[in-house]
């Protein structure tokens, strides 16, 4: 009996992604389902879509396989499997600090991405925790950018994940982060800064720009050594790289940083010189048990 996209098991910890085909304009639709794939994904060679269908790791919302010359049908659904044919590993492993029913704490190292994107799929924390647990249902409760290490919460149990997400919403959640950045010795701390922060170039950037400040971060001054200082960091809100664009506001950007104040890619199998920037904390309510959770990284920044 074929199986159904809904009992699809896992391959590798990675579960099946799903697409919805739209309706499209009879001038750009193309005929078949795979010229449709290999367009939208197009950093993805062909030669690996058709080796997806080759394989197998295509079906159609009835969980029949797609052939590699079936129709684009508008109005069904498709899953698929990821795999990328050379994918760089990350040498540094995760730590599961606190486990229950309804979640993971997990001390996450830098370089290693949350969840599968890009030129990642079985190198990510979730691909690891889903493979390693063989729960398919983890998703991640909040965001941690890739080059920062720390804590990450995940979620076991959809059922309850909107109570923990809530917390983010709320601002319910308390979240400490550590960075060293230089020393600034006109500087004043502890410093409460509100700040508007929007979208910039290249599309992946932030930036500070006038407007009704969107974003808070209360920043205190832990140690100096040199000409280098630790900062404690407590944000209030979660915009993207919202701590990376305050320090580098203030003029003083955080070590190792490949984005602020200027934009330096390095090659992606560069593990060296890590950001200096690690979600040290966390600390909430339970919102099904009523208990207090605090927890607290092993991990250390480089001075």
């Amino acid at each position: 009996m074929t199986a159904k996209p809904k009992d699809l098991p896992m391959l590798d910890g990675v579960s099946a992604s799903m697409i919805y085909l739209e309706k499209m304009d009879a001038v750009v639709q193309p005929k078949r389902l795979f010229d449709f794939l290999c367009q939208k994904f197009a950093h993805i060679a062909v030669d690996e879509w058709r080796q997806r269908f080759v394989d197998g790791l295509v079906f159609w919302d009835d969980g029949v396989p797609v052939c590699i010359d079936d129709e684009y049908d508008y109005g069904r659904t498709i899953y698929y499997y990821r795999f990328l044919k050379h994918e760089i590993i990350v040498p540094f492993s995760h730590e599961i600090i606190f486990e229950n029913q309804e979640l993971m704490v997990v001390d996450k190292p830098h370089f290693l991405t949350i969840t599968p994107s890009g030129q990642y799929v079985q190198q990510t924390l979730l691909t690891r925790l889903k493979k390693d647990s063989g729960n398919s249902k983890l998703s991640p409760i909040h965001r941690l950018d890739k080059e920062t290490a720390g804590l990450i919460l995940i979620s076991k149990n959809p059922a309850t994940r909107g109570l923990y997400q809530s917390l983010f919403k709320s601002q319910n959640i308390k979240k400490i982060y550590h960075a060293i950045a230089p020393v600034r010795h006109d500087l004043m701390f502890p410093l409460d800064l509100h700040l508007h922060l929007v979208r910039k170039e290249p599309f992946y950037t932030m930036k500070v720009a006038d407007g009704t400040p969107n974003s808070h971060t209360h920043i205190t001054h832990l140690q100096t050594r040199g000409d280098w200082a630790k900062y404690e960091l407590y944000p209030t809100t979660g915009k993207l790289h919202q701590l990376r664009v305050y320090l580098s506001h203030l003029g003083i950007p955080i070590k190792n940083d490949p984005y602020y104040p200027t934009v330096r890619h390095k090659a992606p199998d560069d593990f060296g010189s890590p950001l200096q920037l690690l979600a040290k904390s966390l600390s909430f309510i339970d919102p099904i048990t009523g208990e207090l959770m605090a927890f607290e990284s092993k991990r250390q920044l480089e001075f």
